[in-house]
């Protein structure tokens, strides 16, 4: 009996500008810095002799292998993904690369901004324009409430600011 697993929904091509950079910079570190070293430490784990009892050699083999496995990843999906370094024609409205901040009944204020799945960063506040928190807030404006279903149950939510970064202001500190 297999493990059938139903297929992953694709997660949307779409990256800031700053996202593209980082997995770009990952993707040259990787591939020119990283890389060659592993295998320059492998090729001297192999010229010890016995491989199957090398733990050096095992553990440079899985090291490249998990290298290699990124890389790839990294060519096929920069090469896929859509910079998105425009800000919208309407401004007032929430759409991707957005900050902004929303509010719950109870009061508790939360900063967010929408961006690609690849960049999201809880601890930043990033989330992915395919979360259902990131759809529900598409196109709403300031003081718009709205309901959304998510993880722990349906919230009513308000938005109380919006901003859109223009490179400097990385942290949202436009939002108050």
């Amino acid at each position: 009996m297999s493990r059938w697993r139903a297929p992953q929904a694709a997660s949307t091509a779409i990256i800031t500008g700053e996202g593209h950079r980082k997995l770009k910079t990952e993707f040259d570190h990787l591939w020119r810095e990283v890389r060659p070293g592993v295998v320059q430490a492998l090729s001297a784990a192999a010229a010890e002799g016995d491989r199957s009892e090398n733990a050096e050699y095992i553990y440079r083999k899985k090291q490249l292998g998990e290298i290699d496995r990124r890389v790839r990843y990294l060519t096929k999906r920069l090469q896929s993904l859509k910079i998105a370094d425009q800000k919208p024609t309407d401004l007032q409205a929430i759409y991707f690369g957005a900050w902004f901040c929303i509010e719950d009944d109870d009061g508790n204020k939360q900063r967010l901004r929408i961006v690609g799945p690849d960049e999201t960063d809880a601890a930043l506040g990033w989330i992915s324009i395919d979360s259902p928190l990131a759809r529900a807030m598409l196109k709403k404006h300031v003081d718009d409430a709205f309901d959304v279903t998510l993880p722990d149950g349906d919230v009513r939510l308000q938005v109380r600011a919006l901003h859109y970064a223009d490179g400097a202001d990385q942290a949202g500190e436009g939002l108050r």
